[in-house]
């Protein structure tokens, strides 16, 4: 980026000054033509403590810096205290020719190398097909799992899930009834079941095999449970797959108690003296941690609360060594991840390394009315219609591109549509756009060159195209550590933005020859940044369109 021609000597320049600067120095493109192509006002942030005017000290600071001319032509203060830097073309050739020189990396760091992390994330139970709102976990959580493997973190992508308990009782209980209605269809449907048409099916598929057959109640719930469990988890991974995502774990809750975790997890707290007996529940003392009030975590009749198994859980990732741990969890966890987070430090683990995502609601529009879901109702409209309709890229990049914390409205008429209005559309046109220049190059007898010479890049669209192209690296860092990839799809749709500007001010074949191969290769620069950007978003990059 261009801050790496300035940000030494500026440091360098402070420290003459007598001032310590342990943040990194901030710098943003100036948001006035004419103001230069890099600007901070580290001066306006330190004046205030060095009990000096910030424009004094701008002054001060400018007068000791040594610059590279080659690189550095102006240096200008502005307003109270900005410093306004104008780079040489040579500054941005170097850039390129940085970009050219990592090749098919462009764009990936190192600053995770050595580091294992654990991203959990999408976790439904196994109670049926994944519903469109699933989307919006599996989208962000695989996507921060590919930011942090392009920062050279060690990924483990996890699956946590229950098959026990009521949900699954609910459903043994629904296929059973389902099955036995094949015989008898007036016989009443469980008020709480789950209704959708999956339900029927296993039951069929029962009927069809003849599982139930001389069975006892115990023994064709129990059957009809695991005939569930089995087909959900087929659906949820199809699903899965055709999303692009793949687990490393599926960690079973039940492996907690088997190798007593949980027990051990209870015990530990009770020595603390922060678990207690009271009207015969296990009681979680959370206000000798800061909390309100305390929270039952094993209720009367001997069943764990929900807090129980996650403090273990937890407790679990971190003893297996990772330097950080992810959780993707839908709005509804918000109140329980406090008192999650104050158990797993009770127990003497470090839970500055559990990072939490947590993401909204998803509201579906069609024709300007809300699209309705619902497991149990029947009324599903689960993630494979959604993905059937739009298409993997759409749904992908559609549940990335707002804030996790924010919530989304997935407009289906907008991802239906092929034109620019689609983001997706908008990216992936570019990436074929340029496709198709390299391709009618190679028509021409021309291919994409390293060599090409970069000196005849002077123009300002091309220089603008560059210094944005520069911050891939710097923006694939900052959407990892903040754990939001929205910000590279907003990145890359400013990367396409500016291409096609270039594209229309800056004709590349037929230029003259040194132009055309120098634009050619910044073409290519361009494309490889869109195309390693998509594919961190699960979305591909096509070469036609």
């Amino acid at each position: 980026m261009l801050n790496s021609f300035v940000e030494s000597e500026l440091q360098a320049a402070l420290i003459n000054a007598g001032i310590t600067f342990a943040d990194p120095i901030p710098f943003e493109k100036p948001r006035q033509s004419g103001h230069g192509h890099l600007s901070t006002t580290v001066c306006m942030s330190l004046a205030k403590a060095q009990k000096v005017n910030p424009r004094t000290l701008a002054e001060s600071v400018v007068a000791a810096l040594k610059l590279d001319s080659r690189f550095v032509s102006d240096v200008q203060i502005a307003g109270p205290g900005f410093i306004n830097f104008t780079f040489t073309p040579l500054a941005f050739q170097s850039l390129l020719a940085d970009m050219v020189s990592a090749g098919s990396a462009l764009g990936k760091s190192t600053i995770g190398v050595g580091k294992k992390v654990n991203v959990e994330y999408v976790s439904a139970n196994p109670t049926g097909p994944l519903h469109a709102g699933h989307g919006r976990n599996c989208a962000i959580g695989d996507s921060v799992a590919n930011l942090y493997a392009s920062c050279g973190y060690e990924v483990t992508r996890e699956y946590y899930f229950n098959n026990a308990g009521n949900q699954m009782n609910l459903l043994a209980e629904s296929i059973s009834v389902r099955y036995k209605q094949i015989e008898n269809p007036e016989l009443p449907f469980p008020e709480n079941g789950y209704k959708g048409d999956y339900i029927i099916q296993i039951a069929q598929e029962l009927n069809s095999q003849k599982a139930l057959v001389g069975k006892s109640q115990e023994e064709a719930l129990q059957i009809g449970r695991q005939a569930g469990e089995d087909w959900c988890f087929t659906s949820i991974k199809k699903t899965l797959q055709s999303l692009r995502i793949s687990h490393d774990v599926f960690f079973n809750e039940d492996t907690l108690y088997s190798t007593g975790v949980v027990s051990k997890t209870v015990e530990q707290l009770r020595n603390a003296g922060l678990a207690y007996e009271k009207d015969g529940a296990t009681w979680f003392a959370l206000t000798k941690l800061g909390g309100q009030q305390d929270k039952v975590i094993i209720k009367s009749t001997g069943e764990p609360t929900y807090r129980l198994p996650d403090i273990a859980y937890h407790r679990n990732k971190l003893e297996r060594g990772f330097d950080v741990v992810v959780d993707v969890f839908g709005s509804d966890h918000i109140a329980t991840i406090p008192d999650v987070l104050s158990g797993v430090q009770a127990l003497g683990l470090d839970t500055s390394k559990v990072r939490v995502i947590i993401h909204q609601m998803v509201t579906f529009f069609e024709n300007g009315e809300i699209v309705k879901f619902s497991k149990r109702s029947g009324n599903t409209y689960t993630l494979d219609d959604l993905i059937e309709e739009v298409g993997v890229d759409v749904v992908r990049f559609f549940f990335i591109m707002r804030t996790a914390g924010t919530h989304l409205e997935f407009d289906l008429n907008l991802a239906k549509e092929e034109g620019d209005k689609n983001p997706v559309f908008y990216l992936q046109y570019a990436h074929a756009r340029i496709s198709s220049v390299v391709a009618k190059a190679f028509d021409k007898g021309l291919s994409v060159t390293e060599t090409a010479d970069l000196s005849v890049l002077e123009h300002e669209k091309e220089l603008l195209l560059i210094d944005l192209l520069s911050r891939v690296k710097h923006t694939v860092e900052r959407a990892c550590e903040s754990l939001e990839p929205h910000t590279l799809a907003e990145y890359l749709r400013e990367v396409a933005a500016a291409y096609h500007v270039f594209y229309h001010d800056c004709r590349i074949l037929d230029s003259g020859e040194e132009l055309e191969k120098a634009r050619l290769l910044l073409a290519e620069i361009t494309r490889r940044v869109l195309n390693n950007g998509l594919a961190i978003l699960g979305v591909s990059a096509p070469q036609k369109m």
